[in-house]
């Protein structure tokens, strides 16, 4: 069933991803509570696995939990504190939230548009739309400099070690998801060519490799 589901919300805590799992039932959204317990780091980015908590969605739904959000925000936003951390944020600082929704919780995204419209800047529909698909753009390119790990595996695959395997499998096959819940290829079509030649070359050498180590034990 998960298969049917991306990824929507990311939470460091069970009780956040809980929280917003009831939000969307209370609404009628079918939401996927995922336990991300990663054993390695297959995005090859050399950034510290963390323990996360994924609240999965159909993509079709995705709009409308957005929208459930921004209006649960705005709910809170008349009970907020006026010495709450964004007040103090300059407008460059509010913008590049907007830009960036999706490194911020709903509250803040929706405080954002609040307080820079109280400043008189202008926020509209528009402008928030082409802000989204800015960064949709941007977070859709290719990770860059895999050309160590395209190294990597071609040693480990001619070495016969299963590494290889591993490596050009998720450098061809690796995928993200969009903060719309669309999902592309990590990486370039250029990588993910490397990643199938280094699969299938450790798919044919691995084998023999270990039927070799067999065999010469047996002999001996």
């Amino acid at each position: 069933m998960k298969d049917k589901y991306s990824t929507f919300k990311k939470f460091p805590t069970l009780e956040e991803a809980n929280e917003l799992k009831e939000l969307l039932k209370e609404n009628g959204i079918e939401s996927v509570l995922d336990d991300n317990i990663p054993t390695f780091d297959i995005s090859f980015s050399g950034n510290t696995l963390q323990h996360e908590f994924e609240v999965r969605l159909k993509q079709s739904d995705f709009k409308q939990a957005e929208n459930i959000l921004e209006q649960h925000a705005e709910h809170l936003i008349a009970h907020i504190d006026k010495d709450y951390y964004l007040f103090n944020f300059t407008d460059e600082e509010l913008y590049e939230i907007l830009l960036k929704s999706d490194e911020w919780n709903a509250f803040d995204y929706s405080l954002a548009q609040n307080i820079l419209k109280k400043r008189g800047k202008s926020v509209d529909k528009q402008l928030l739309n082409s802000l989204k698909n800015e960064r949709l753009k941007d977070l859709a390119k290719p990770e860059e400099n895999q050309k160590p790990w395209i190294i990597t595996g071609y040693i480990f695959s001619l070495l016969g070690g299963f590494l290889g395997l591993i490596i050009g499998y998720f450098l061809w096959t690796s995928k993200k998801t969009l903060p719309n819940g669309q999902k592309v290829y990590s990486y370039s079509a250029n990588n993910r060519k490397h990643g199938k030649y280094i699969f299938y070359l450790g798919l044919i050498i691995a084998p023999t490799t270990l039927l070799l180590k067999v065999v010469e034990q047996f002999l001996n």
